[in-house]
């Protein structure tokens, strides 16, 4: 960011974003030579520049790892003062579930561009002649189509899976909360504080007792419920990020197009500004003899011109909040429905998963509420 450029910031962020990687690579190269180096340009290809599925793995390694922790540790109080025995098979279902989302977004191909299909996409998204302008492909000798961005349906499900895992690490925090202040009620911890040790039945002087009870006998428990409220924080942005995305019908591509633009119009509004004021310059220079402008006109006249030449982002394709939301399904199914061949997306598995996120974010909100 701009405000941390000079800064120590900026010199860490550099060193850990690019400095360090750079480091090490010299330091391959002076230990393993050329073969070295080269094994670790390729692991960087592939992990980076190639699809892979090595996200995927981690994101299913860390749902399952924290699923059977949880498991060992929490469903043997399970029922419990607070929590019924229903949460044993509710819990399950809802990582079913969410595994199963987030394997059919994985899965999920936003669809191909060629030569008997490109009209049918710029039908459905044509050019706006601001970040899209049409330009031959030099391989396929196509039109580049803005259907090579337009992910709307996955994003759509990318949406449904952040939210539906926002919700399964809430409902795992709410739910060991549960069984630990569960455990405080069965054992009378409070009651054997305050008769037994003569502590003050006051929130003030048991939370010290209280908390150094729980990391002692429940150390993972409480390490789980800092996990998950982490990652839930986190997965709310990805959230809301993904939602306005898909609400402004805009991809991510798009918003990195649309930053540019705005940066290039910017400065032609410098560079005309610049040309003015060099106008303005010479033209004083030619008139010494007639009286000088007062600053107040001057300056007013500069706020108008500012305003004139204000950067409008007109996204020809954000249509509406409600539109936006519904197109997602409308210019999939058009599109589709026109295509030849079989797609992931035509095939009746996605069609009933339509229904089953839906299903899923009620059936989430219901679990939180047994």
């Amino acid at each position: 960011w701009p405000i941390f450029q000079g800064t120590p910031i900026s010199s860490i962020h550099r060193f850990l974003t690019f400095g360090a990687y750079q480091y090490f690579l010299r330091f391959i190269g002076a230990v393993f030579g050329d073969r070295g180096t080269n094994l670790i340009l390729s692991v960087e290809y592939y992990c980076c520049d190639r699809p892979n599925p090595i996200l995927q793995l981690i994101y299913l390694a860390i749902i399952g790892t924290t699923y059977y922790i949880i498991v060992k540790t929490s469903f043997s109080y399970i029922p419990g003062y607070y929590l019924s025995e229903v949460h044993r098979y509710a819990s399950f279902l809802a990582v079913a579930v969410g595994i199963l989302l987030f394997l059919v977004t994985s899965f999920s191909d936003p669809g191909t561009v060629k030569a008997d299909n490109v009209s049918r996409y710029l039908s459905a998204y044509p050019y706006d002649n601001i970040i899209y302008t049409e330009k031959e492909c030099p391989t396929y000798l196509l039109d580049r189509s803005t259907a090579a961005y337009a992910i709307d349906a996955l994003l759509a499900l990318i949406i449904t899976v952040d939210g539906w895992h926002f919700l399964l690490c809430i409902y795992g925090t709410i739910a060991i909360g549960l069984v630990l202040a569960g455990r405080l009620k069965e054992l009378q911890i409070v009651h054997v504080l305050t008769v037994y040790y003569r502590v003050d039945n006051s929130l003030r002087s048991l939370a010290p007792y209280v908390v150094q009870w729980l990391l002692d006998a429940h150390n993972t428990q409480i390490l789980l419920m800092v996990f998950m409220g982490v990652v839930s924080l986190l997965l709310a942005g990805f959230f809301a990020y993904h939602a306005n995305l898909c609400l402004t019908n805009t991809t991510t591509n798009e918003t990195f197009k649309w930053q540019d633009y705005i940066s290039w119009q910017k400065k032609l509004i410098e560079a005309r500004a610049s040309t003015a004021a060099l106008k303005a310059n010479i033209a004083g220079m030619t008139t010494e003899g007639k009286p000088r402008e007062s600053k107040c006109k001057s300056f007013f006249r500069q706020s108008l011109l500012q305003d004139t030449e204000a950067i409008v982002k007109k996204n020809v394709y954000d249509k509406g909040f409600f539109h936006n939301l519904y197109e997602p399904e409308v210019q999939d199914g058009i599109i589709a429905s026109k295509s030849r061949g079989w797609d992931l997306e035509d095939s009746p598995f996605i069609q009933l998963l339509d229904g089953l996120m839906l299903l899923s974010l009620k059936m989430g909100i219901q679990t939180l509420l047994l």
